[in-house]
């Protein structure tokens, strides 16, 4: 069993701390918030990442280490506070540690449809996500062995974006498509819990994984489908949206690959259980 450090433990990372406790490792949580009464045996830190200070006291041997961390806002200071300046202070605090890094594939600018994995150009144009490619680097730079993770768009309970979208009969492009990427949060833990197995198993892993459904799919078609199933009236078309921004296919071959199967492969399977909760 290792002694692992989950830095970050919002819904994903609490979730994964709860897993990862369950299976018999020493699991700490570091939260500027702990829980007043955490269940389990899961052990929580106070801490701002972002101050050097705040991580004076946080045991250095920790074997293994997840960054999955929520900025304040969607702005450049509060992406610099943890991408960066947080990032900087753990790097340096546990500088033996491996690492497992939680990205995002907004990392590619790619706008055209076209199908990226871990291999294609990551060259955003926007800050925020500069930020994220940039704390990549900076990871996989102290270790090579280090690893990330680019999830794409997160759903599940609590996460209902799209569920929300399709009862307000949008507008929306249909043609040319613009595709929607997404992962169920419960596979993201999933996702997470399977490269530590691997990991502490001995397998090589690569540095970096793109982890998506099976099933990217034009947003036209997805919300479509989502409105027909609440009895919901369908989109309108959209004229086409020259600035729409990032538009892409996830190829997720080299997760696969390695041995992961998906819980829910398609949107249709997560979003099915979603409106059945909703209906209960």
């Amino acid at each position: 069993m290792s002694k692992i450090l989950i830095v970050g433990c919002g819904a994903i990372g609490s979730e994964l701390a709860a897993v990862l406790s369950a299976k018999g490792h020493d699991v700490t949580g570091l939260k500027r918030k702990p829980p007043l009464s955490a269940s389990g045996s899961v052990h929580y830190v106070a801490a701002d990442i972002s101050s050097a200070a705040n991580l004076a006291g946080l045991d250095a041997d920790f074997a293994q280490a997840f960054f999955i961390v929520s900025p304040d806002g969607r702005n450049e200071q509060s992406y610099r506070a943890v991408y960066q300046t947080g990032l900087d202070n753990l790097l340096d605090r546990l500088p033996e540690t491996h690492w497992t890094m939680v990205s995002s594939t907004s990392v590619y600018g790619q706008n055209q449809g076209e199908w990226v994995d871990e291999d294609s150009p990551a060259e955003p144009g926007n800050i925020t996500s500069r930020l994220i490619r940039q704390a990549e680097q900076r990871l996989i730079a102290s270790n090579p062995a280090n690893v990330v993770v680019r999830f794409s768009g997160i759903y599940g309970p609590g996460r209902e974006y799209l569920l929300r979208q399709a009862m307000q009969t949008p507008a929306i492009q249909q043609t040319p498509p613009y595709f929607t990427n997404r992962i169920h949060q419960r596979d993201c833990v999933g996702v997470l819990a399977f490269l530590l197995e691997q990991r502490l198993t001995g397998k090589a892993l690569a540095q970096c994984y793109l982890a998506s459904d099976d099933d990217p799919a034009p947003t036209w078609e997805v919300v479509s489908w989502l409105a027909e199933r609440l009895h919901c009236p369908p989109p309108v078309i959209k004229a086409v949206d020259a600035d729409a921004g990032m538009n892409k296919r996830c190829n997720n071959t080299k997760l696969k690959a390695l041995g992961y199967q998906f819980e829910y492969p398609s949107y249709k399977d997560g979003y099915l259980e979603l409106i059945a909760a909703r209906g209960s």
